[in-house]
């Protein structure tokens, strides 16, 4: 039976323990509410930290009551594990990093340590409670270890993870020294969500500069995995809030606040007490407001909600301190008798008066500095009818990359704040309710519980895509396939590639050169009569002449320009020039000379341009300037561009992989063939194979090949059990 296995910081139910007693509750934040939609008690299950400290929980009676009444599992954590692992790395380091704050961030190893330990606490109650049909989506910033930690020890799970924070740019994230842990972390996922498509970018930045591994439209090429990222923008419960508006304990608080504000233009902003929300830069701009609009002295309200958060941590303590005094230097600067300028409440408020506060609101004003989302904005705009409102948005959250009808502002500029509260309170209500409608639209079908099916709908897909790469794995039973017609034949054609196929890419190339194994494995197959082993490359034919010139096989160089069959002398393959290099040899050279990290490598018929070691997000930009180039150059000659691994060559037309197989393919009958070769240059050659021959790409994508391995480890493993078969 499928289900689905949440996996977050904290389960969806609070549990408190008092006078000895345990009180259980449900939670009623966003993510518990999306997921409810979707979250079936019964069969479903939900993992993650009870709130009780192991040393104090109740052991199986409490776990066993999670399970029965709420389809929780709690993992046990001690206050050592909260202390390091959540107030230690995941926020004094994560949490200031990603959203834009080094200055704060801590680097501690007692606390990084503590956070894999946690990850791996996680990962045991996932792997007792999960099956291999499961589908499990791991929620934030907190367990960005578990997605690889579960993959090692269940190969085939389903993985979603989604972080709810963002994403920084690699500048930042580079500063982190377990980068490139968090990176493999993550990449243990089939599919990973994050807000906004900014956040998207950054992490396929950091992917490719990190690992190496290839990106392409939003897909990773990573371990012998396809892993998706993309951006769900998260939701409200937009029912839930648009109805509440004409409750009658909404109304009755609504017309509390009205009167005490004397009717008054009302600005509103809600946040959690927090460095990243920019709540004295909003003081700072509202104080500029003020005194630039002496005009709205006594005629607008600020009210500013701040929910307590972290009260202990010096750093919040600091903030609370100073916008205290913030605070009380503008009402004190400016307010009168009968008009207090800022109302500032530090607590958190019900529901009920939350949704009034919405509703009779003029501005909402949402200006964090970095946001992962921000659903205030969300909220305010579900609250409103008929009765306009205008939001004005930190273009710094991810919300606005959704709420386009809102009024856009950069958070660090106190004039741009100051324009917008002028301009809102300028804008007609017909103006403010069009607005309003357009948002409200967009959000009465994005909600949170659309946000969540969509996520885990994607999921199922990633999964169904994945299965049918998959489908192309060599496994056992074709292997034993393959060994068996290779037994049984007498007359046999195995067509090689050589880099990424028999050795691994190296930097600079002339450092791949083959090991003593490789030696061995090729030695193997030839000593076989019944073999003709050929290895078609795109190596200078000096290096091949170097490496295997005395070995008893054909080979072929610049990707079919030059052929030497076993024994023989190297000829060209047809009557190519070479005079056209002239032209095109100093434009490589410019873009060597403009790009760190490439170079060029001239053949005896074509030119390469490489970018192995190149920076990652300059070549994306480099390398369509240098085709495009190229093409421009190319156009009236008669030469082509082929991208290979890494490698832009310009060479030859009518000359590749595929008519050097074919010239040994037409040479002869073979009752065996078999081609392998890992880039889009071995494509040419299993494009050209006869219908009952064997075709393998080494590593994953898509491919015309027959059959899938995922590294040169696996093809020297296979060959050496072909001649083992032979025997």
């Amino acid at each position: 039976m499928k289900r689905l296995i949440i996996v977050s910081n904290r389960l969806p139910v609070t549990v408190e323990e008092k006078n000895g007693r345990v009180r259980f509750s449900k939670s009623v934040g966003g993510l518990a509410t999306g997921l409810s939609s979707i979250f079936n008690r019964a069969a479903d299950r939900w993992i993650g930290w009870s709130g009780i400290y192991a040393s104090k929980s109740f052991g199986r009676t409490l776990g066993k009551k999670l399970t029965r009444e709420y389809g929780c599992y709690p993992v046990p954590l001690s206050q050592k594990d909260v202390q390091l692992y959540y107030e230690g790395f995941s926020n004094d380091t994560v949490w200031p990093l990603f959203h834009y704050f080094p200055q704060f961030v801590v680097y501690d190893d007692e606390a990084w340590e503590r956070y894999v330990k946690v990850n791996k606490l996680f990962a045991d109650t996932v792997l007792k409670v999960a099956g291999k049909n499961d589908n499990i989506w791991i929620h934030d910033y907190h367990l960005m270890l578990l997605p690889k930690m579960i993959r090692d020890r269940l190969p085939d799970a389903k993985i979603g993870f989604f972080l709810h924070i963002p994403f920084p740019s690699f500048e930042l994230f580079r500063l982190l020294p377990w980068r490139k842990e968090i990176i493999e972390g993550l990449l243990g996922a089939n599919l990973i969500g994050m807000h906004a498509y900014d956040y998207v970018r950054h992490f396929l930045s950091s992917v490719k500069r990190l690992t190496g591994s290839e990106t392409n439209l939003g897909k990773i090429y990573h371990a012998n995995r396809v892993i998706e990222v993309d951006a769900f923008p998260m939701g409200i419960d937009y029912k839930k809030f648009h109805n509440a508006i004409h409750d009658e304990k909404v109304k009755k608080y609504g017309e509390k606040i009205h009167k005490e504000t004397k009717g008054r233009k009302l600005i509103i902003s809600v946040d959690r007490l927090d460095y990243s929300k920019g709540i004295r830069k909003r003081l700072e701009a509202f104080e500029y407001f003020l005194s630039k609009n002496p005009e709205y002295h006594e005629k607008v309200v600020l009210i500013m909600l701040e929910v307590p958060s972290r009260v202990k941590v010096k750093t919040y303590k600091t903030l609370k301190g100073s916008i205290d005094e913030l605070v009380g230097r503008i009402n004190g600067k400016f307010g009168t008798i009968g008009w207090v300028p800022v109302w500032y409440l530090y607590r958190s408020l019900p529901f009920n008066e939350l949704v009034a506060l919405y509703k009779q609101a003029d501005i909402c004003l949402v200006t964090p500095l970095r946001d992962g989302m921000n659903l205030v904005a969300k909220e305010y705009i579900a609250c409103r009818e008929k009765s306009g409102g205008v939001l004005i948005l930190s273009e710094m959250a991810g919300a606005a990359s959704e709420l386009v009808d809102s009024f856009s502002v950069n958070p660090n500029s106190a004039y741009e704040v100051c324009e917008a509260i002028k301009a809102a309170l300028g804008t007609s209500v017909k103006e403010q309710n069009e607005r309003i409608r357009n948002m409200q639209g967009l959000l009465a079908e994005s909600t949170v519980q659309r946000w969540a099916a969509l996520f885990t709908e994607r999921l199922e897909r990633v999964k169904v895509r994945q299965a049918s790469l998959q489908s192309k794995a060599l496994d056992a039973k074709s292997t034993k396939k393959i060994v068996g017609s290779y037994r049984t034949s007498v007359n046999r054609l195995i067509l090689l590639d050589y880099d990424g196929t028999l050795m691994p890419f190296s930097d600079k190339p002339e450092k791949a050169y083959p090991d003593e194994e490789l030696y061995d494995v090729l030695n193997e197959l030839i000593s076989d009569k019944k073999n003709e082993v050929v290895l078609i490359s795109g190596r200078k034919k000096r290096e091949l002449e170097k490496w295997f010139g005395g070995m008893k096989m054909s080979l072929v160089a610049e990707h079919g320009v030059w052929l030497r069959e076993a024994g023989g002398s190297w000829v060209l393959a047809k009557n190519i020039k070479q005079k056209w290099k002239d032209s095109i040899r100093p434009l490589l050279q410019f873009y060597v000379m403009r790009t760190p990290g490439t170079l060029l490598e001239e053949k005896d018929y074509s030119l390469v341009w490489h970018y192995r070691t190149a920076d990652p997000e300059l070549i994306v930009f480099r390398k369509n300037e240098v085709t495009e180039t190229l093409l421009q150059y190319t156009s009236n000659l008669n030469i082509g561009i082929m991208e290979g691994n890494k490698v832009v060559e310009v060479k030859n037309l009518g000359v590749d992989k595929g008519s050097a197989a074919m010239h040994f393919i037409s040479g002869k009958i073979y009752d065996f063939i078999l081609a392998v070769g890992d880039d889009i240059t071995d494509e040419d050659v299993f494009r050209t194979l006869p219908s009952n021959a064997i075709s393998i790409k080494v590593g994953i994508g898509h491919t015309n090949a027959a059959f899938i391995l995922p590294t040169y480890n696996e093809i020297r493993a296979m060959l050496r059990k072909l001649k083992r078969s032979g025997k």
